[in-house]
This record gives structure tokens, sequence and C-alpha cells, in this order.
């Protein structure tokens, strides 16, 4: 029987426990969507897999510059950005850690402000959603998009594999597709959003052939045991309105997942930050076609809840968000069942160290 704490082999990637870290996006990247020093302490703070995360999975990362979707979240997708990651991936990996970047495309999720010459947002649709994105100045109305044309998309395949390579020269050891909550991928895999009458729309086998085609590609660049990817099957994140068949949908995308032997696949379970049983879905049912991928789970995990879901088998890692956002050393904290600190709400998104890299440790409120 596996616990918790215990390792795991994902791929190509040896961790030391079974939790994880989840991406979380925190605003807090400098000019040129570089990460910096603070970012830097706030990863390394969450890198030792003895009181932190077996595995770190950044905050998404941009796969170009038409892939941003909020003020300053770093990207992946030049130089510059490679050597800036590269600081935070040597300094985790000083301490002992694993760590993987999300690779990430808002799609129509974006604001014209924020894309190069004002361009409106790409997606699979010219249907604007219905949500907000936050810019210089506050919180927008999301910009309407344009579909991409059908020879365009190539392009956005080619600029994951570009990210991906980016990635490995920054020193990270794999990467995560974010085909989840309402982005570039979700937004071709719903057919709530996805309204095409190409090959990338209608029925399910052509809605998840731009998901087919990056994992393809991104897998022939970096090696599948160094790439992962993150599913929301029923988050109405982002104005993500239901597939019609959820099930359906989510058990062909792992009929064409399971034969890459991906390194792990990372499952929202209900929705994003929320209910967990927003809608019905058989995540057993799901797993049970995953080839023995390793399966993470993720969302509203309580320490109680993740030691059951590992000792039981029904997932084989567990991806804590808001936890690790307040408890650098949450995985100590889980070992000890020691009682977890208040999240500073109210600077989740941009600013400073406060609320980013300001919250004590287990050992520090001991010895304080």
């Amino acid at each position: 029987m596996n616990t918790l704490f215990d390792p795991i082999r994902l791929g190509d990637i040896e961790l030391a426990t079974r939790i994880c870290m989840a991406p979380l996006t925190r605003n807090r990247a400098s000019p040129g969507q570089l990460p910096n020093d603070l970012m830097r302490q706030y990863y390394e703070q969450r890198a030792d897999p003895a009181a932190g995360a077996g595995l770190i999975i950044t905050e998404a990362s941009q796969i170009s510059a038409m892939g941003q979707g909020y003020l300053d979240t770093p990207g992946i997708h030049t130089p510059a950005q490679a050597a800036a990651w590269r600081r935070i991936t040597d300094a985790v990996h000083a301490r002992g850690g694993r760590i993987v970047i999300q690779l990430w495309h808002v799609g129509r999720i974006s604001h014209v402000s924020l894309l190069p010459g004002g361009q409106a947002p790409v997606s699979s649709t010219d249907r604007p959603a219905r949500g907000k994105t936050f810019i210089a100045g506050g919180f927008a109305d999301c910009s309407p998009p344009r579909a991409l044309r059908t020879d365009e998309i190539p392009g956005v395949v080619a600029d994951y594999v570009h990210a991906a390579r980016c990635a490995m020269e920054a020193g990270f050891d794999g990467v995560e597709v974010h085909a989840a909550n309402g982005y570039l991928i979700d937004q071709f895999l719903r057919d709530s959003i996805n309204d095409r009458d190409d090959v990338y729309g209608g029925p399910i086998a052509q809605r998840t052939r731009l998901l087919l085609e990056v994992m393809q590609a991104v897998t022939a660049t970096i090696g599948a045991g160094r790439t992962g990817v993150r599913l929301s099957p029923v988050t109405p994140s982002n104005d993500a309105g239901p597939d019609s068949d959820p099930q359906a949908l989510m058990n062909h995308a792992m009929h064409l997942l399971a034969p890459m032997k991906l390194a792990y696949l990372h499952l929202i379970e209900g929705q994003t930050g929320g209910a967990r049983d927003v809608a019905p879905f058989d995540y057993a049912a799901l797993r049970a076609l995953a080839g023995g991928t390793p399966w993470m789970v993720n969302n509203g995990y309580t320490r109680e809840m993740a030691q059951q879901a590992v000792a039981e088998g029904q997932a084989d890692l567990v991806a804590f968000g808001r936890p690790f956002i307040a408890n650098p050393d949450l995985g100590r904290r889980l070992r000890q069942g020691a009682p977890l600190n208040a999240l500073d709400v109210a600077h989740l998104y941009g600013g400073g160290a406060q609320g980013y890299t300001d919250y004590p440790t287990l050992h520090a409120t001991q010895v304080g």
C-alpha cells in the first residue's frame, strides 16, 4: 500500500514524495514576461522534498506572445525568459527538488492590450468569452477573439514545441501541457465553445485533434517521459460551458493519450478552485483507460482525502494549490498533521513579497 510520502517515478522523473505543488498564477513576472529573483525565492522555498513538494509545477507560462492572457505572467518562448527560468530551476535542484513548467496558451481569455500590436486573441471560435482578465489598470472584459484559420494551427503546434525546447534549455525536468480550464486547447475540445466546420471541429475525433497534435509534437521533441498534461473534464472556469458529453470526450482523449506513456496525467476534479461535485463525471472510469500512466488528482484535497486517495489506489499523486501558497513547508505539515497558515487573499495576484514569500514555516512559528 502506497502512501502520500513514498517516492514515485514519473517517466524519466524521480520524485521523493507524491506531494505536488499545483500550477498557481501569481502575476509577479518582470517586464518582458521574465521570471525574477522574487519568483526564484518563492519556488526555492517550496523545493525541498522533505518539507515542500515532491514535484513543483510552475505557474502557467505562455508559449508565445499571442498566448498571454494576464498582466505580468511569465513566458517560456524567448532566450531571455529561458535564461531567467534557469536561475529558478538551478535553485530548485540545489535543494533536491524537481520542477516542470506548465505550457500555456490562453486562447480567447485575453485582451488586446496584452497582445502584439493590439491584435485580437485567437481561439477555436470568434465568440467572446463572458469573463474578465487582468490588465494594466485592473480587471477588464475579455476581448472578442478571431477563429484561427486551419492553416494557422500548425504554427500554434510549433509554438508548443518551441516552448518545450526552451524549457529544456532552462533546466526543467519536464513540461505540463495545459489543456484545461477553458484555455486554448480546452476551447477546441468542448463543443460548447468549438463551433468550427473544419477538421478541428464537429465530432469528438476532430475536436481532440489539436490536443493530439500538440502532445505528439511535444513528446517527439523532449520525450514522453518528460511530458505531462492537465485536463479538466467539467470545470466551468473561463466561460467554458459544459461539453454535451464530457465523459465520451475525455474517454476519447484518454484513448489518444494512454499509448503515449506520458510522465503523468493531471486531472482537475470538479470546478477549478470550487465545488468538486459541480457536474457528474466518472473519474475512475477515465483512469481505467489511462494504461497505467501515473495519475495526479487535484482540487480541494485535504490531508485526509489525499492520504486515502493514494492508499486506496485512487491516485498516484496529489496536487495541492492554495495550501502551497500559504505554506512553503506544506509537505512537512502534511506529514505531521500540523495546522496550516491562513491565506492572504488580498495579495494573491501581483505585488511583491507580501502574501508571496513572507509566509512563516512551521519551524519559524514554533521557534517564535
